[in-house]
Parts: C-alpha cells; structure tokens; sequence
C-alpha cells in the first residue's frame, strides 16, 4: 500500500480563512455562515456513488450532495488520454470533478464551502480497467484480471474557489483465477456495471478475491484515512 499526505494543488490559504463557510448576498457581498474560526459547518460531496456517501457518513461528516445536472456530461470527464498512465488519469480526472463541482455550486448560487471528489480506477501495468461500457467490456476486464494481482488507485480532492487540497490512495488487490462460467454468473447480476474494473469488493466478487493489501475503503471509493486528513486540514 502506498499512501501520500495530503497536498497543495494551488496556492495556499489560512485554514481559517472565512470564505470555507461563507456565501454570496444578492449583491455579491460576502456573507459569513460559519462557526467562529472559520471551520466549515458542512462539505459538499461531489459524487452520485452510494458507497462513498455511506463511508463519509462513518466519518460523522455533515455533507450534502453535488449532483451534476442533465446538462452536464460527467462521463465525458472520465475520457482517457492516449497512452495516459493509470496515476495520472486518476489524479486528472479527480482534479477535472473538482473543477465541474465548484463551476456547480457557483452556478446554482449556492453557500460556499469545502467540496470533495473523489475517482477510482483499476490498473495492471499501464491498463487501465474503467466502468465496462458492456457486457462483452466488462467479460474482457474480469478475465484479464483473473489469477493476477492489480492496483487499485483512488484520488482525493477537497477545495473551495480558493484552496484545494489532494491525496492518493493504492492498493493491491489479488484475484483467484476465474472461470469463464464464474465470469459469466457475475456478470449477469448486474453488480459490474459502474464499477471501475467490473467489480465491487464489497459485493458478490468479495468471493474472488484471495489477498488485499491496502485500504478497503480506498477499494470501494473512498478511503477513510485520506479523507480523514484531508478534513482536518480545513479543519472538518
């Protein structure tokens, strides 16, 4: 497992900077909405993913949703580079979230506070194994992966308009070689779709998997310790 610390993606701010917990008045004057120090009463959660909800929830978080709307292409933010390495990708398209979800919440005029996004991918070597776009992509990943040991890399990003902080997570995740009927069975309850590599650790492919090392929660899409210190760092 490898874990980085957090770090400054642009320039630094006071983490006791009043615009962590502070909205725009009608005339566009900064209106404080924050406890005394300037530690934010609540972040916003940048993802559609009930997995990450539920362990920001074990955190004891006060949170609420970001959704893109109708008129945004999320997936388009998930489009890979040509000959991009798995660790770029992730932190790219992280930082990319990041970016779509202040846009948003400037947009719709809501209170400013810190946003986190985050995004998960699969690798072997220089792959890099997405959501399946189908049945047959999601059939290509599961035996590709079967009987070998893959990472698994999920980014951290928590910002406001004026500070914004990262972090990665990497585990390693063994999987026991499976057959084409194995396969098969798994795809047909529908848990692959979604899920970067076609698999949820979580669910029915738990059964698959011989060895981890690294951070569940980092598996499923959130890893806690990260998260954890980057919370701290806007003083969450």
């Amino acid at each position: 497992m490898n874990r980085l610390a957090p770090t400054l993606a642009t320039s630094p701010e006071s983490a006791n900077a009043d615009y962590a917990c502070a909205a725009l008045s009608p005339e566009g004057a900064v209106v404080a909405l924050g406890r005394p120090g300037g530690a934010a009463p609540f972040i916003y959660l940048a993802s559609q993913s009930p997995r990450r909800r539920q362990l920001l929830e074990q955190l004891g978080v006060p949170h609420q949703l970001l959704l893109p709307g109708p008129e945004e292409d999320s997936e388009a933010l998930e489009l890979m580079l040509p000959h991009e390495a798995p660790l770029a990708y992730v932190r790219r398209v992280t930082q990319l979230k990041l970016d779509a979800a202040l846009k948003r919440m400037k947009q719709r005029a809501l209170p400013i506070a810190p946003v986190l996004c985050s995004d998960t991918t699969v690798a072997w070597e220089r792959t890099i194994y997405g959501k399946p776009a189908d049945r047959a992509d999601a059939l290509r990943m599961l035996r590709e992966l079967s009987g070998k040991t893959h990472r698994v890399l999920t980014a951290l990003a928590l910002g406001t308009p004026r500070r914004r902080l990262q972090a990665l997570s990497e585990s390693r995740v063994t999987f026991d070689r499976l057959t084409d009927r194995q396969i098969q069975r798994y795809i047909a309850s529908g848990e692959p779709f979604g899920k970067a590599g076609a698999y949820a650790v979580q669910g029915l492919a738990a059964a698959f998997i011989s060895h981890i090392s690294g951070s569940y929660s980092g598996i499923m899409g959130l890893p806690m310790f990260e998260t954890a210190q980057l919370l701290r760092a806007f003083r969450i």
